[in-house]
């Protein structure tokens, strides 16, 4: 077995009996990249080889982290040459572990996307199959972790940009507790949804992750004081008695059957493992996805309001004036999903609008809060689909943007809630292509959302069973 098909806590344990060294490791992955890049496309920055390399295990990045000395694009031609003069909060703590930044990895621009089609770079294909989509935002991170070509990955989740891509690629994809993970350093999409976690190759590695990357930061004012917990001690497989619930409106209309079965499948094993599953009701969930797109377009509209070709990033030189610099250095440097976007928030927040749209949809996000709040005096854990299909075609939806947003049904109620939630493989479907479970937990509550999910992949042996196939 190759060394890029092992898991990080794998590698771990070979440096730590000195069979290999950290360079092995790095040249390994720089040999796959090599291979496999030209097909995937999941890099905007490609790690560089260095020979006096003493760190251990590296990790790709999603290029809307700051990473000092290191382009940060957020995959848009607005920050196209842009090189941070500081690292985010994350990549410092990673540093102290000596983990390093191995690469950036492509993304929808700006986190605005679903599909990773939405890059100014390039789009980043599924490891699967090569003629689809690896989800999105996070593609190019979820992508890399699959085809092997890092070991494992920071990504950023809004509304699902984590758990989507790492339901479509096979792998494990966990957003945080809103507070969590500092988000000092990340670009702002919507800043009261954001929130930085890992993705994997299994649950181990994301329990070591998060251990890295959690904790308070007093540069980051949504940051929780929280004591510091081991994740890893959660890993048991042990979980007789956990209380599971089904919300069924995650298993209604716009489900794909065969997403459906493999969730159904879940369920029974863990009923054989002595957990209690029954179905629930979460009513509100099917304003969640309207909620969420008001909320994130409004908190867009004013984060991006920064990028004017004035201090920073892209500068159209087709001007005569102030306001023409202005209108053609936005119209030039962003894309048209993100001035979608931009334009949408912008009016939910203008005068005669604001009260309809914008008010109404926070008053939704605390109904939403409570429903959770609720089912979780019954319940551990919920289970539902990550997503409502697998992989879909490349250019399917990317002309479609509301059939795009549906892609979001089953992942952005979690965001609005501030929830942690973990997508873990737990089959394929008739195409082959992987199907993802959802765990939904109580707020800072990571550890049982990591026992539930170590326990299913236990059970189930996903990596053991199936790999990317490349096809074409």
């Amino acid at each position: 077995m190759e060394l890029y098909e092992l898991t990080v806590h794998e590698l771990q344990e070979k440096l730590q009996r000195k069979e290999i060294t950290s360079l092995d490791i790095t040249e390994s992955y720089l040999k796959r990249i090599e291979e496999k890049e030209p097909e995937v496309e999941a890099f905007i920055t490609k790690p560089e080889k260095r020979e006096d390399d003493s760190t251990s295990i590296p990790i790709g990045i999603k290029d809307n982290i700051c990473t000092r000395d290191i382009k940060t694009t957020c995959a848009s031609r607005m920050l196209e040459t842009f090189i941070p003069p500081y690292n985010a909060t994350v990549i410092e703590k990673l540093s102290k572990e000596g983990i390093k930044v191995f690469g950036k990895l492509n993304m929808d621009e700006f986190a605005m996307g679903g599909s990773t089609e939405y890059s100014y770079f390039k789009k980043t294909k599924n490891p699967w199959n090569l003629s689809k989509v690896p989800g999105g935002s996070s593609g190019g991170s979820a992508a890399a972790v699959a085809a092997d070509m890092v070991p494992w990955a920071l990504g950023s989740d809004t509304g699902g940009s984590i758990r989507q891509p790492a339901s479509f690629c096979g792998v494990v994809g966990l957003k945080p507790t809103y507070g969590l993970v500092s988000r000092y350093g990340l670009v702002a999409f919507a800043s009261s949804l954001d929130q930085i976690g890992p993705i994997t190759k299994d649950v181990t590695d994301c329990a070591i992750l998060l251990n890295a990357i959690a904790g308070y930061d007093e540069m980051d004012s949504t940051s929780a004081k929280r004591e510091k917990i081991d994740y890893t001690k959660a890993i048991d497989k042990n979980i007789n008695g956990m209380k599971i619930g089904i919300p069924k409106e995650y298993l209604g209309d716009g489900i794909n059957e065969e997403v459906k079965q493999a969730i159904l499948n879940v369920a029974k094993k863990y009923e054989k493992m002595g957990a209690k599953v029954e179905e629930c009701e979460l009513s509100i969930a099917e304003y969640s996805l309207a909620t969420y797109y008001i909320i994130a377009c409004a908190e867009a509209s004013s984060n991006l309001g920064r990028f004017d070709g004035i201090r920073y990033g892209y500068r159209s030189e087709n001007f005569t004036n102030l306001k023409e610099l202005y209108k053609n250095s936005r119209s030039e440097g962003f894309g048209e999903e993100v001035k979608r976007r931009i334009i949408l928030g912008t009016y939910v927040l203008s005068s005669g609008y604001y009260d309809a749209y914008y008010k109404k949809a926070q008053k939704v996000r605390t109904l939403v809060k409570k429903q959770f709040e609720k089912l979780f005096e019954k319940y551990d854990i919920l289970l539902t689909p990550t997503a409502p299909t697998t992989a879909f075609g490349i250019g399917e939806k990317s002309n479609n943007p509301l059939e795009m947003y549906l892609a979001d049904l089953c992942t952005v109620s979690i965001n609005i809630a501030g929830l942690p939630a973990m997508s873990i493989p737990c089959g394929i479907d008739s195409n082959e292509l992987p199907i993802g479970a959802q765990l939904i937990g109580k707020g800072f509550n990571e550890e049982t959302i990591l026992k539930a999910g170590y326990a299913l992949e236990q059970e189930l042996k996903f990596r053991q069973n199936y790999k990317p196939q490349f096809k074409k």
